[in-house]
């Protein structure tokens, strides 16, 4: 048992991890003809709690309910995943991020998210307001605006063949790139790092 829970515990090649994430849009539409994406589970969470007469939520979500189930497995296989089979190692990052980084005042590089940023004292301070909300707030009208969130786009849009989701996908790829080289250093200056 502790051989299998130290070989799960590795990460894993880009070479096993892919296809296997690759393999669940064939499977989803082949067993169940469904569409794989995460970001339509808010819109389905919303359908089963807003009481108003919104009509974006007024849709049959009982028949997406298998929708929520995989976003709880999702749930649940993190939670497992970090609690019993996290690698002990510090996360390896370029020597040159870790330069760029420490400047911008980032210097915890422990966890798979750094405690200088993700932090519950970080919420409610002007830090916080910068990162969780307003960005909680652009991602999701992004995620609306597209049609989809980027996994949803790059893992289920381009191996249907999408020609929107190609588009989408190199957009998002190219204001990944764009906010990491010119607008991030200004941005964290600003939120007080």
């Amino acid at each position: 048992m502790n051989q299998f829970i130290d070989w799960v515990s590795q990460p894993w090649p880009w070479y096993v991890a892919g296809p296997l994430i690759g393999l669940t849009v064939p499977a989803l539409l082949i067993l169940g003809n469904k569409s794989f994406g995460i970001s339509s589970s808010l819109r389905h969470v919303c359908a089963i709690c807003v009481p108003a007469k919104i009509p974006f939520f007024q849709y049959n979500w009982k028949k997406e309910t298998w929708n929520l189930v995989f976003v709880l497995g999702v749930m649940i296989g993190g939670f497992v995943a970090t609690t019993f089979f996290s690698n002990p190692e510090e996360i390896v990052i370029a020597t040159q991020t870790k330069a760029d980084l420490t400047a911008l005042g980032i210097t915890d590089f422990s966890g798979l998210m750094p405690s200088d940023i993700f932090t519950w004292e970080n919420i409610f301070t002007a830090k916080g307001l910068i990162f969780f909300v307003l960005g909680g707030f652009l991602v999701g009208f992004g995620t609306r605006y597209a049609g989809g969130c980027t996994s949803g786009h790059a893992i289920m849009g381009i191996s249907s063949l999408q020609w929107p989701s190609l588009v989408a996908t190199i957009f998002f790829m190219a204001g990944g790139f764009l906010m990491t080289q010119v607008f991030i250093g200004p941005l964290m200056k600003l939120a007080g790092f």
